[in-house]
């Protein structure tokens, strides 16, 4: 795919908002806009008079281009496409956006999309194009265009290239394939959504706005009773590419994992029905938000119309891509995605594996009323969970008593699972059920994958195929997969009768994979490939400089450590650290004590060789320390606090760390440091997210002890541990130094110092006042009386 996209994206907004997609180029033709009034005609019988307000967009300078029709979300008009028009004609299309009728200044009422009335409109808009000059034809009153939208734009562009063989190529987007499907999912009324469809237009002078009255009432009938006529089922399907002629346009299906109104399986039913070309791409967001994903989708539309509308070699789209959260930034706390890419479209049953459930029958409750109702999807929750398949981050509530729960064994390997997964369910009675994917890990935390709830209807007692939400997760090793078959949810009209259900699981969980959807590995951007370089040249600078005098004293080879009148003073004038002087043996612990601001930390950092001091000198086993200092490889560190990367295992965490010092593998000793810091293989298998505050300090010390230096320096390595961490982490301290290696730890806690450490340096206002073994200063009153004496605070 070429690269001069970078701008905004193929996106649906939902409710009162508009969509759309705008393309940014370098360079191009000038645009000129031109305001129009088209006149139609439509209705059932051809005999209603409706004008469409639109813009007409064109590059000057240019010959007959292809054109493109830009349709707009629920909501909007054609000012919500007015950016993405301009920028579609600076690459060399001839673009019309309008609003549909009901919406904006065009005139008649929204019906639906339906083919009597919007389809017909787009038809007529279609024989405008084809009257223009600036516009190329592929035959008189035929002109080359494609069609784009999202949501209600996404669902008219399959509409008008099902009914009108015109359209040569289109780009729907987080759009529907059965409406009937989408609000009255296996008949349950999907009453938050249809609310917001429905009411999001209205003024106050009417309750639906300028729908059609028919639908209008249609919307309250419903939405009072719960209940729908055969009829009803009738007018939302034939709004619907479900009903349509199949589309044989080339057709790249853009669809949202985060969106509860339209799932993922309307473009898998949207694909399957097509008889042209078909590509699929799912994205991280959708109606219920997400990350943004612009460039990505944006690229990959004007490829596609590049290719099929200009006759251009893109190398467009594959059959099937899926954009997956690989990791989150430290600094800006935004989720890194790439996308993963297939030859084939697998559908949401590609080569399924079945797993055990366990859990016997369990009775729920269906509440009187239908209320509390448990809380999955709402629309803009997606935007807590822009992790997407790295876990949810939002609110999940399952009321108790309300629901059954069927989870699998823990899972010996992670496990990607890209497709709707299936099970047999009996139940005793008829019910309506909701049915959740939830990511256990191995501390019992659930998480309800992609917050998505599929409604279930039993209409009598025994067993039924339940057909999950699809999506694309990953489930990491040790984890378990939970089925979760609720009675209500806040998003449905579930039954308001109380009464009681037998639910039981009768079949394995059978989980979609696609094993052949690869990341493709990304090019870095340029600072990965120069600040290596940049260090590659100043390592060689240092290299090639003679080893200044002095810089080992062989007399101290085996000493771990020795400072002689270290002074630092910063640039304020505070001095930090004044004439500081002491040395550490082998099988040492040494506590390095003070009250805030005593120089503890300054000290800590420049043994690291972090920063210079402006006196005195710091040996390890003999060698100056200084900024990259071999002799630094002796030393291991936890200062400050641990930063781990989220989503990734606590081995993987340890394993990235050492790659990242360019030592062999096999020198990281990783198992000798799991085992001194206690750390288990079921821990090591989950991701660092669900670590307890202590779980992670000890993964902090076993990163500080990778390597088994012979000096470990700890910075209050006991910070926010309970009283059973604190002294488990001071059996590892103690250990650790028995081997004869060396281990110095700077702490307020006086007690654990006392317990800990065979010796003590005790700092105020940056010098020492005291050192030697804790036996001898303490001398039996304890270790915080004698501390308070010596920094001048007690009697």
């Amino acid at each position: 795919m070429r690269r001069w996209v970078a701008g905004a994206a193929v996106v649906g907004v939902v409710a009162a908002a508009g969509g759309g997609f705008a393309l940014a180029r370098d360079g191009g033709p000038e645009v000129a806009r031109e305001d129009v009034r088209i006149d139609v005609v439509d209705g059932p019988g051809d005999d209603e008079k409706v004008t469409l307000d639109a813009s007409f967009y064109r590059p000057e300078g240019l010959g007959p281009v292809p054109a493109v029709l830009l349709a707009h979300g629920f909501g909007g008009s054609k000012r919500s496409q007015a950016a993405a028009a301009r920028e579609l004609a600076g690459h060399g299309y001839a673009v019309l956006t309008w609003s549909a009728r009901g919406f904006g200044e065009s005139g008649g009422q929204i019906a639906l999309n339906s083919p009597d009335y919007e389809v017909k409109d787009t038809r007529q808009l279609i024989d405008w194009l084809a009257r223009r000059p600036e516009v190329r034809k592929d035959a008189p009153g035929d002109p080359r265009v494609g069609m784009a939208g999202p949501s209600y734009g996404g669902a008219i562009s399959l509409l008008t290239a099902a009914y009108d063989s015109r359209v040569d190529a289109l780009v729907p987007s987080i759009t529907w394939h059965d409406l009937s499907d989408a609000l009255l999912p296996d008949g349950v009324f999907k009453k938050l959504w249809a609310g917001l469809f429905f009411t999001g237009e209205s003024d106050g002078s009417t309750a639906c706005g300028r729908f059609l009255p028919e639908l209008c009432e249609m919307y309250q009938r419903i939405a009072q009773t719960g209940q729908y006529k055969e009829s009803d089922v009738e007018v939302l399907r034939a709004s619907s590419p479900a009903t349509a002629p199949p589309v044989k346009a080339p057709t790249l299906l853009i669809q949202g994992q985060s969106d509860s109104l339209f799932p993922l399986d309307h473009a898998d039913a949207n694909a399957r029905r097509a008889q042209g070309p078909v590509s699929v791409v799912w994205y991280q967001g959708g109606h219920d938000g997400g990350e943004d994903e612009s460039p990505l989708l944006t690229e990959l539309t004007a490829d596609w119309f590049d290719q099929h509308l200009k006759g251009l070699d893109t190398g467009a789209s594959e059959p099937f891509t899926v954009t997956r959260a690989t990791g989150v930034d430290s600094t800006s706390g935004r989720t890194w995605l790439r996308a993963a890419s297939a030859k084939t479209y697998p559908g949401l049953a590609s080569q399924p594996r079945e797993l055990p459930l366990e859990g016997a029958e369990q009775a729920v409750q269906n509440p009187a009323g239908g209320f509390p109702a448990a809380v999955s999807a709402l629309p803009g929750l997606g935007a807590l969970n822009a992790l997407g398949s790295l876990g949810s981050l939002g609110v999940d509530l399952d009321m108790p008593g309300q629901s059954a729960a069927f989870t699998t064994a823990p899972l010996g390997a992670s496990l990607r699972v890209t497709g709707a997964p299936r099970l047999t369910v009996k139940t005793d009675r008829a019910a309506v059920l909701f049915a959740k994917v939830y990511d256990v890990s191995p501390d019992g935390k659930a998480s309800l994958a992609r917050r998505l709830a599929a409604p279930v209807r039993f209409t009598e007692a025994g067993e039924r195929e339940v057909v999950l939400p699809a999506l694309d997760y990953e489930f990491a090793r040790g984890h378990r997969i939970r089925v979760v078959l609720g009675t209500t949810d806040q998003g449905f009209a579930g039954p308001s009768a109380p009464a009681t259900y037998r639910i039981s699981a009768a079949s394995a969980l059978s989980v979609p994979t696609v094993p052949g959807l690869a990341t493709p590995a990304g090019r870095p951007p340029a600072w990965v490939w120069i600040l290596p370089l940049a260090a590659l040249v100043v390592s060689g600078g240092l290299l090639v400089r003679r080893r200044p005098k002095g810089s080992f004293e062989p007399s101290l080879e085996g000493v771990p450590l020795q400072i002689d009148g270290l002074t630092k003073t910063y640039s304020n004038g505070f001095k930090a650290v004044e004439d500081l002087s002491f040395r550490v043996e082998k099988g040492q612990v040494l506590g390095l004590l003070g009250p805030n601001g005593a120089g503890k930390t300054t000290t800590l950092r420049m043994l690291m060789g972090l920063i210079h001091p402006d006196g005195g000198e710091i040996r390890i086993f003999g060698h100056k320390v200084t900024p990259g200092a071999a002799v630094l490889g002796r030393l291991g560190s936890f200062v400050e606090g641990p930063g781990f990367l989220p989503h990734l295992s606590g081995r993987d965490n340890l394993v990235l760390y050492w790659r990242a010092t360019g030592r062999p593998m096999a020198e990281s000793r990783l198992d000798e440091a799991l085992e001194v810091a206690a750390l288990s293989e079921e821990a090591l298998a989950r991701p660092v997210r669900t670590y307890s505050q202590g779980m992670r300090a000890r993964l902090a010390i076993a990163q500080a002890m990778l390597g088994l230096p012979d000096l470990l320096v700890l910075d209050e390595p006991t910070n926010g541990l309970d009283p059973p961490q604190i002294r488990q982490m001071r059996e590892v301290l103690v250990d650790y130094a028995a081997a004869g290696r060396t281990v110095i730890v700077s702490s307020h806690l006086l007690s654990e110092v006392e317990q800990t450490c065979t010796h003590v340096v005790v700092m105020t206002r940056g010098r020492k006042v005291a050192d030697g073994p804790v036996e001898e200063i303490v001398g039996g009153r304890g270790l915080e009386n004698v501390f308070l004496e010596i920094i001048g605070g007690g009697v």
